[in-house]
């Protein structure tokens, strides 16, 4: 499968002081291996455990943790809240377009309209006690996987961005980030000023390859969700690629580490935020952002067949 025709594509930023290095981000400098947050949920009965895996990301030199309100309806938010301080200077985004739904049956509805974003940015806000969120994702549902909209909640995606750019003019959020986003619905939000996209992307799935391109050419930061593959059972998997395998074997790491490595090494705008509610998983996927690919291994990865 190709890759962007783009020659620095594999250059990666050697400074060490950061997971994965650093890149440029809404304004400011991150490391490229940041914190997905949600998986806190699973410590929802364990906050204390929560908050020492949120302070040992901080001390490893995460300084980009990625969260939402919907995560707990505020409880992960609460964490974050308690367990990262200002003299940690990190920068902190989230997500709206969606609110809890505990009875559903996937425990989400969409909130895509104007007053509903607003909510959501509202909701965000007083969660993580914040004045201002550093970069706030719309999700939409356009593109896989997720819901999909119907009736009032078929919003157009104008619509949207005029009420982001008006948070953003008030000072609620500093940068507007899309989610699940059409190549086309990219296209018409650049003129707003987006910092970052969030869509499904690994190793085995490669068929946003030209979002990629684009975010890449327009100084956009590529954050992907699923970065190891798909959860849904019989979708492919990085770690159980026998290529991956092999690689983490000569290497003396583990496919998953390979996985995120070769996101890495793959484009310079990749920011991964890969989640985990244990700090040795934590350790793991930190310790992925040392790993030096070679041609060779590069070259036999990519050939790996994705959807």
């Amino acid at each position: 499968m190709s890759t962007p025709d783009i020659p620095e594509i594999r250059d990666r930023s050697t400074d060490d002081r950061r997971p994965g290095g650093a890149a440029a981000f809404a304004g400011r400098t991150v490391s490229r291996i940041g914190y997905g947050a949600m998986q806190l949920t699973r410590l929802a009965n364990n906050p204390d455990q929560a908050v020492m895996l949120l302070r040992r990301a901080a001390e490893l030199g995460i300084d980009h943790f990625d969260t939402a309100h919907i995560y707990g309806n505020g409880l992960v938010n609460n964490l974050i809240r308690e367990a990262l301080r200002s003299g940690d200077d990190v920068l902190i985004s989230s997500k709206i377009g969606a609110d809890a739904n505990p009875d559903g049956p996937v425990h989400l509805r969409l909130a895509q309209r104007p007053e509903e974003l607003r909510a959501g940015v509202e909701d965000n806000l007083k969660s993580l006690g914040l004045e201002q969120i550093a970069v706030m994702n719309l999700r939409r549902p356009d593109d896989r996987p997720g819901l999909r909209a119907e009736g009032d909640q078929a919003v157009d995606l104008d619509d949207q961005l005029a009420a982001m750019t008006a948070m953003r003019d008030e000072g609620k959020i500093g940068a507007i980030g899309l989610s699940n986003i059409t190549l086309d619905g990219l296209r018409r939000a650049i003129p707003a000023g987006i910092v970052c996209v969030q869509n499904a992307y690994s190793l085995v799935d490669r068929r946003d390859e030209g979002f990629l391109s684009l975010c890449l050419a327009e100084g956009i930061a590529w954050v992907p969700f699923f970065p190891l593959g798909s959860a849904v059972p019989g979708l492919p998997k990085v770690a159980e690629q026998t290529a991956v395998r092999a690689a983490a074997e000569a290497l003396g790491h583990s496919p998953s580490q390979v996985g995120l490595a070769w996101l890495l090494h793959h484009a310079p705008n990749v920011l991964l935020i890969p989640g985990t509610a244990g700090v040795e998983h934590l350790e793991s996927n930190v310790a992925a952002g040392s790993i030096r690919l070679g041609d060779a291994v590069l070259a036999t990865l990519d050939g790996i067949p994705g959807i």
